[in-house]
């Protein structure tokens, strides 16, 4: 989300609270993981769109990005130099084409929100399509070393300090500084922001009740980006690829849960030695 429009009110949940956030992430996780097992040459960005809307409404959900005035989709599909915001369209997805999906549920008024990135493989051309993956993977990773962060720390801006250490320490990529995370809950984009980049300050306490959506874009090439006509779709300037990993994730008293993962996150942090707990 951009850096502008966080919505202010308490950054902390109760644990009823906290409760109700587990279903939405659970249908947000639904919407994403039909629209991944979708993708393949051919498919179009408006059929992992309806494939995701039935998945949210199968679970008794709403599409919270319908609730953004002017915005008629469930999902963002940013294709190989869109970055964020992009409306799906009928363009066929072709072999070493990057899309990363963002997507989100509201259930009972609480919000979900997530975004995974995928290469369309070319065979004619392996080391672009190698080249993408290792965008896309670079990005994961520094997903869930911000989330394992949030695991570890005492304030929130750590979040960012790790982030950005994991993009250095693994490529030559470069982390956006205008599209950042953000709280989530009775609103899909909340206080505090989740820098994914070091900043002044220490930011918010890490404490139960916080619940926040990391949410890294990496860049293949510069970080300048500009929006485009349609006063949503946002694109790289210099027309290279970007890729967008996003979970939403909560803090608790007995530890933290990935909201917007199956396993709560089980899989992704297990590398860093750390057991999401489910909230109680």
């Amino acid at each position: 989300m951009s850096r502008r429009g966080l919505l202010k009110r308490s950054i902390y949940k109760s644990p009823a609270q906290l409760r109700l956030m587990i279903e939405p992430g659970l249908a947000t996780a639904a919407a994403l993981a039909a629209a991944k097992a979708a993708i393949r040459p051919g498919v179009t960005p408006l059929e992992l769109d309806a494939l995701a809307e039935a998945a949210i409404r199968g679970l008794g959900g709403e599409p919270n990005f319908m609730l953004e005035p002017g915005y008629k989709h469930t999902i963002c599909a940013n294709v190989n130099a869109d970055v964020v915001h992009a409306i799906p369209t009928d363009k066929p997805l072709e072999p070493g084409d990057v899309i990363a999906v963002d997507a989100g549920a509201i259930i009972n008024g609480w919000n979900g929100d997530a975004a995974f990135t995928a290469v369309v493989p070319n065979p004619a051309d392996p080391e672009r399509t190698a080249q993408l993956d290792e965008l896309s993977r670079v990005t994961e990773l520094a997903m869930w070393t911000g989330i394992a962060e949030l695991a570890r720390a005492k304030y929130l801006n750590q979040v960012g300090v790790a982030i950005e250490a994991c993009v250095k320490r693994e490529s030559d990529f470069g982390v956006l500084e205008d599209y950042i995370g953000h709280g989530i809950g009775r609103s899909m984009h909340e206080d505090p922001p989740v820098f994914n980049y070091p900043v002044r300050g220490k930011g918010p306490e890490i404490k139960p009740g916080l619940v926040v959506a990391i949410e890294p874009i990496i860049a293949e090439g510069g970080i300048d980006t500009v929006i485009q006509d349609d006063g949503w779709t946002v694109s790289m300037a210099d027309g290279r690829a970007s890729a967008q990993w996003e979970h939403s994730v909560a803090v608790h008293a007995k530890g933290i849960w990935v909201l917007t993962a199956e396993d709560g996150g089980a899989a992704g942090l297990a590398p860093f030695g750390i057991t999401p707990v489910p909230i109680p």
